[in-house]
């Protein structure tokens, strides 16, 4: 019996995209609103430790996402999509992916990181105040893309 690698590429996706989504949610819901919990003063390291573990598994996340994505378009012959408007689910997902793309390993790394930290020094309530709002959106926009993903690929739209 001959593997079907576009299950396999398919199987991948989904399993990335419920990781790399999943941990949004968790430190969107659970982990950034927990560490009201704690003293002020802990929040910078209780975040970069928050990042520090997850970030890695994000940008992995991501990559495999890219990777099967990009093996389904081309197995598929799929690329006319992008031309067709009634494929728009797609260039949602292709932005959502460009986001945290940019996000993960361009804007945070280079930019955002040492902003981060010393904001978390001087102004620890507006740091977090801003984190869980930007991590809001993107989590908004993530569960946007995901139904209109799943909707879109089994005819909904």
């Amino acid at each position: 019996m001959a593997i079907d690698w576009g299950i396999v590429a398919r199987a991948v996706h989904i399993v990335a995209v419920v990781v790399w989504i999943g941990g949004v949610w968790l430190v969107t819901t659970v982990l950034l609103p927990g560490l009201k919990q704690k003293p002020p003063s802990d929040w910078g390291r209780e975040f970069a430790a928050i990042e520090h573990r997850f970030a890695p598994q994000a940008r992995i996340a991501v990559l495999l996402v890219l990777l099967s994505g990009l093996y389904m378009l081309y197995l598929y012959d799929l690329w006319d999509r992008f031309a067709d408007g009634s494929f728009w689910w797609m260039h949602l997902m292709v932005g959502l992916w460009l986001l945290f793309a940019a996000l993960l390993f361009v804007i945070e790394p280079l930019f955002m990181d040492r902003r981060i930290r010393e904001r978390f020094a001087t102004s620890p309530q507006v740091a977090l105040t801003r984190m869980l709002w930007m991590h809001r959106v993107l989590l908004a926009l993530s569960l946007v893309t995901i139904v209109a993903a799943v909707g879109g690929s089994h005819g909904l739209f």
